[in-house]
């Protein structure tokens, strides 16, 4: 140690400096901040200003639609809906980066004053007679007074055009040929009549089948895309319920029922609706006695001017007024209250849940504190990408806890429509190959389905070779013959047989006349004979049904390829998500 001390003397003088510069950088505070953006799309951040502020945009969109704030369970959903767009955004940017897809100024000048403008122009400067306010655009470009609202509309319209160009590049690999159009009217318009026997798979019995382990795993194997899972959670949980109690709903009773003598005293019934905050709204018109709805028909037998005693539907508490009566027919309004939790009720079971989620996860552990409350535990299962959990409902709340969570992780208090949840996650398992012993009933009945499909093609094709022609072949096999007439090249039914597309397919491969050998459907085998057939002839498609099926064709294209594409990007980006970490 005395031979040493030197060197430990220096090693510490050598530490504190490190300790000391590192503080004056703010290093150990970054590092308790943690991430610095909410996320990022191969590297480019997503701020959470932006975020937050396209969250506020679809809050105060929705306030101004119905009047109402959000729920705990919508805002949750709108906050992934933008998650999902500022990714799929910035994906879409650097596509077109990569793509070298830029906008000019002069492309820009044209969607302002060029002969088309662009919409949001039409939609902000058109005069009463449909003309362009050019005078009008020049002052929001060229004044001080509008600079902000210019640069907006600029990036606006560079957006547009940059997305425009963007799509025009994806049709431009996707157009559809002369010949795809054709096909297309051959196939809408293409008709056979036909005779078929059919043989069902069922008939084949269990007896007949001869399942081995190895075949199950051979099967297995070769098909194993088809039992990949998602990443799956299993939790348990506790409510706290959000529903009126006995005491919330004598307590509306009441609250309308003392309002009665001022009903019936009000001049202004319209007005007294609105300052009462009634849950009905005031209605104008008149309605035969015959035609009012059971629960409120204590309104015909009252005077023009009284008001009914309290009654109860299935979720409200009312009074009745009769305001007029003309002959048979009357006006009344209903001042009425939604039965449901009071205010107090609400906060009580919050309180609880609270105090449930601090103690089960401070103290004494979920299952213990649930037990000491005398609380209902319940299990669940969840999906990856499935919102809906059995028992609970749709919660994307739920969701993003559990996405995010490890074993063991208890959540906060989760508000649902009708509970406050605390949930506790019991078991994580990741996405991939579900094990033989889990699918082995699976995949028993789908190698027994192709055991069947294979005996009874066996056996169609032995009577087949000794019965050349249907009749023969319905008799030696003790089977009718069932008949399709009219049947379309675009359909995907077989009248008496069902879903059956490849038959179909196969149908309109064969020639006038001729018999099929044995196909094999979804749900049977069949012989097929075609006794005519009208294919559509291409003289018939004029200029605008050739318009319409193009423009039908190039939609499902899009559509189709957009989706896959957008998808593609996402799978092929490395997208970091901090939302459980900064929000959460």
């Amino acid at each position: 140690m005395r031979n040493s001390t030197g060197f430990i003397l220096w090693v510490l003088i050598g530490s504190f400096g490190l300790l000391w510069v590192l503080a004056d950088v703010n290093f150990f505070d970054a590092m308790q901040a943690g991430p610095n953006a909410l996320g990022s799309v191969n590297g480019e951040k997503i701020s959470n200003e932006e975020y937050q502020s396209r969250v506020q945009y679809y809050t105060n969109a929705y306030s101004q639609q119905t009047g109402n704030s959000m729920t705990a369970e919508m805002r949750a959903n709108y906050e992934n809906q933008a998650w999902e767009e500022l990714v799929n955004s910035r994906l879409l940017n650097q596509k077109m980066d990569e793509l070298g897809i830029t906008v000019s100024d002069q492309e820009v000048l044209d969607m302002v004053f060029g002969d088309n403008p662009a919409p949001i122009i039409r939609q902000n400067f058109t005069r009463e007679d449909g003309t362009i306010d050019r005078e009008a655009i020049q002052q929001v470009l060229s004044s001080s007074e509008f600079s902000q609202q210019a640069v907006a509309l600029e990036l606006q319209l560079r957006e547009q055009r940059r997305q425009q160009k963007l799509n025009n590049y994806i049709s431009a690999g996707l157009q559809v040929t002369e010949s795809e159009v054709e096909q297309e009217f051959i196939k809408n318009n293409s008709t056979a009549n036909v005779n078929y026997i059919r043989f069902p798979y069922s008939e084949v019995t269990e007896q007949e089948l001869e399942i081995s382990d190895r075949e199950l795993r051979n099967y297995y194997n070769d098909n194993k895309e088809r039992y990949t899972r998602e990443e799956s959670y299993r939790f348990r949980y506790v409510t706290f319920s959000k529903l009126p109690t006995a005491a919330d709903t004598a307590q509306i009773i009441e609250d309308v029922r003392e309002l009665k003598t001022a009903f019936e005293n009000a001049e202004n019934d319209s007005l007294f609706l609105v300052r009462q905050a009634s849950t009905t709204n005031y209605r104008s018109s008149f309605v035969n006695s015959a035609d009012i709805r059971e629960e409120y028909q204590a309104a015909v037998d009252l005077n023009v001017g009284e008001v009914s005693d309290v009654i109860l539907t299935s979720n409200q508490a009312a009074i009745l007024k009769k305001e007029a009566q003309r002959g048979n027919e009357i006006k009344f309004q209903i001042m009425s209250y939604n039965i449901q939790a009071l205010p107090s009720t609400i906060d009580e079971a919050n309180d609880n849940a609270a105090d449930f989620e601090f103690f089960a996860s401070e103290e004494t552990g979920f299952a213990e504190e649930a037990e000491a409350r005398d609380l209902e535990v319940k299990e669940a299962f969840a999906t990856k990408g499935n919102n809906f959990i059995s028992g609970l409902g749709s919660s994307q709340q739920i969701m993003n806890f559990l996405e995010s969570a490890d074993e063991g992780d208890i959540s906060d208090i989760l508000e649902l429509n009708s509970d406050f949840v605390v949930l506790e996650v019991l078991e994580v398992t990741p996405e991939g190959y579900r094990p033989l012993d889990e699918v082995r009933s699976q995949v028993e009945n789908m190698v027994k389905i192709e055991r069947r499909k294979e005996l009874i093609k066996e056996q169609v094709q032995e009577l087949l070779q000794q019965n050349q022609t249907l009749e023969a072949l319905a008799e030696a096999a003790d089977k009718e013959i069932q008949n399709e007439s009219n049947l379309r090249a675009s359909a995907t039914v077989l009248s008496g047989a069902g879903r059956e597309p490849m038959i179909i397919g196969a149908i309109f491969a064969l020639n006038e006349g001729e018999t099929s050998d044995v196909l094999t459907g979804n749900s049977a085998a069949f012989v097929v004979e075609v006794l005519d057939k009208m294919e559509a002839d291409i003289a018939n498609l004029d200029q605008q049904t050739r318009r319409d099926i193009r423009q039908r064709l190039e939609q499902r294209k899009s559509q189709e390829f957009s989706s896959v594409w957008l998808e593609q990007l996402r799978k092929n980006a490395k997208i970091v998500d901090n939302r459980s970490r900064l929000l959460r």
